[in-house]
């Protein structure tokens, strides 16, 4: 059964380069998302309701339950997935993604659910200037900041936007479903994420039943950050579990 990676916001497979260096197993794949450096199918309009649509089907092409791992907007998805879907999902675990009907969107998302400056903001970004604000805001090395904004294109900030607009109340919406996930969970977290707080790393902890929530000394991108922690963390799990 292989492990599934599936990132977030705004990145694509490639956020997942780092901790796979580090994974011994071999049947590992990282997924891009629709819009996210992967074509959007006809008539997908990239909301968070489609996005886990997308992942129950190609699961589902799979044939077996997969080790299902997800950071960011790919934590969330994935959750998603596993509550509605528990017999797709042996293992799931996940990061700095919040679902929780008390969590605020950062201020950059309420920028993105606005109409009128979400497109204003999209249509004046410069790659490189917003490269290194993610740096310096979120601690994540430059050249690896300014290699994810080179891949942000037209059909990722239309796919961004649609996303943002379509989870405004994504936490009061999703977060009864948690209880609906039977696998056995893992949550990491970086500590010191000023978008997605800690304390909402432990919340999801206790909606999930999970092992106590590793929290890390890093921002929001452990899996940039840590990677080798992180893939020592998902190994850990998936040995822990191995009989289910």
């Amino acid at each position: 059964m292989p492990a599934i990676l599936i990132h977030g916001v705004p990145d694509t497979h490639r956020v997942w380069g780092g901790v796979r260096q580090h994974l011994t197993r071999t049947d590992v794949e990282a997924w891009d998302l629709p819009g996210f450096g992967a074509a959007r199918p006809a008539g997908f309009s990239s909301t968070k309701e489609e996005y886990v649509d997308w992942l129950i089907q190609r699961l589902e092409r799979v044939g077996e339950p997969v080790d299902l791992v997800g950071h960011d907007w790919g934590c969330i998805l994935t959750l998603r997935v596993a509550s509605l879907r528990p017999d797709l999902v042996r293992t799931w675990a996940g990061g700095n993604g919040p679902i929780n009907s008390g969590y605020v969107w950062h201020p950059l998302a309420k920028i993105w659910q606005d109409r009128v400056e979400g497109d204003r903001f999209m249509s004046e970004l410069r790659t490189e200037s917003f490269a290194e604000e993610v740096a310096a805001g979120f601690d994540v090395p430059i050249d690896l900041a300014k290699e994810m904004m080179s891949r942000l294109d037209e059909p990722m900030k239309d796919s961004i936007l649609r996303l943002y607009r379509s989870a405004v109340t994504m936490g009061a919406e999703w977060e009864p479903g948690l209880s609906a996930v039977s696998a056995p969970c893992l949550i990491f977290w970086g500590k010191l994420d000023p978008a997605c707080q800690i304390e909402f790393g432990r919340k999801l902890g206790a909606s999930l039943h999970a092992s106590p929530v590793i929290e890390m000394d890093c921002n929001h991108w452990p899996v940039l950050q840590r990677p080798a922690e992180v893939a020592e963390i998902l190994e850990g799990h998936w040995s822990a579990h191995a009989s289910v």
